[in-house]
């Protein structure tokens, strides 16, 4: 646990040092922030903000990890194969991100991607990521609290993982939407999942979490409202999907929408919404979906619903990590 401490510590440090430089960069191409017209309308004033925030995560965290795991990664042994799922499950969603973003600034529609060929890529690379998981490291089981064996579910795990994956990777996007929010929270995540495993011993798992945790820290001294850069899809995709893919390396995939209380709210507020305005022909169950923009229109300030998101993100962690111990 000390020298994952220390990882956090360092890669926070990388990290922070390459955000001014990624920001300088960022603005020179002009690469900013589109708004929706239909969000509120406090949140105009953002538009332009450098996104593609993501690359100042991914880039330390890929390199640090890589650097720590050089002799496995060449002889590709069991802790190579195991890190090097996480890393290419955050490269390849932040290679698609980064894609999204870019479509968003510079295409002609400003949206990014049309959602059904993002969302195929997704899968696909998800059915790579699963296959690789469950027979290259031969993960087939699922943990249940209070049963203290796992419980071998075989084939069954496939379509799961693609599911956890997929999920993860979207529900983290949705909530992308305000100041330090998704960033927060993620690194929440991450930090339960550090515990997780390193009760389990899985000690470059747990090295790699707490890198995670330090990159993400460092987006947030950027991320603070106001903002100087947001996330993107660089960000929210690849650390979606690799948070997903931890879970399922840990075997305590069960307790993910626990100890991210807030990303499932997201997404459930999100689908409620579009499911319940469909039948009832244009009535809505919220102000505004997802579920943050409506606390905002309900009086909230952006620092509030943050805050508070992350202190019911803080409680689902340590409820998530104490039921792993059950």
């Amino acid at each position: 646990m000390a020298s994952s401490l220390a990882l956090g510590t360092i890669s926070f440090l990388l990290a922070v040092f390459w955000g001014g430089p990624l920001i300088k960069l960022l603005k020179k191409y002009r690469i900013g922030k589109q708004i929706r017209v239909d969000g509120p309308s406090s949140h105009m004033v953002k538009m332009g903000t450098p996104t593609m925030g993501g690359l100042m995560t991914i880039i330390p965290v890929l390199l640090i990890t890589a650097a720590l795991n050089l002799p496995n990664l060449r002889g590709l042994d069991l802790i190579g194969r195991s890190i090097l799922l996480p890393m290419g499950v955050m490269l390849a969603y932040g290679i698609l991100g980064a894609i999204d973003d870019l479509a968003g600034v510079r295409g002609t529609r400003g949206t990014g991607l049309l959602a059904r060929y993002k969302f195929l890529w997704q899968v696909l690379i998800a059915i790579i990521v699963a296959i690789g998981l469950h027979f290259g490291l031969g993960l087939r089981s699922v943990a249940i609290p209070t049963i203290p064996y796992k419980i071998d579910i075989g084939l069954w795990y496939l379509p799961i993982a693609v599911f956890i994956i997929v999920g993860s990777t979207n529900a983290v996007n949705l909530t992308d939407g305000l100041d330090g929010l998704a960033g927060g929270t993620v690194a929440i995540a991450f930090t339960a999942y550090g515990v997780i495993a390193y009760l389990q011993g899985q000690v470059y798992l747990v090295n790699f979490c707490f890198t995670v945790v330090g990159a993400t820290l460092a987006f947030l001294w950027y991320n603070a409202h106001p903002a100087m850069l947001f996330m993107g899809d660089t960000g929210s995709l690849s650390l979606g999907a690799t948070l997903g893919t931890v879970a399922l390396m840990t075997g305590q995939w069960l307790l993910l929408p626990v100890v991210g209380i807030i990303f499932v709210a997201e997404a459930l507020s999100d689908i409620l919404q579009v499911a319940y305005f469909k039948l009832t022909k244009g009535k809505r169950i919220f102000k505004m979906a997802p579920i943050h923009h409506h606390f905002e229109l309900k009086g909230w300030s952006e620092v509030q619903v943050t805050l508070r998101f992350w202190f019911i993100a803080m409680l689902a962690a340590m409820l998530g990590v104490a039921l792993a111990l059950i």
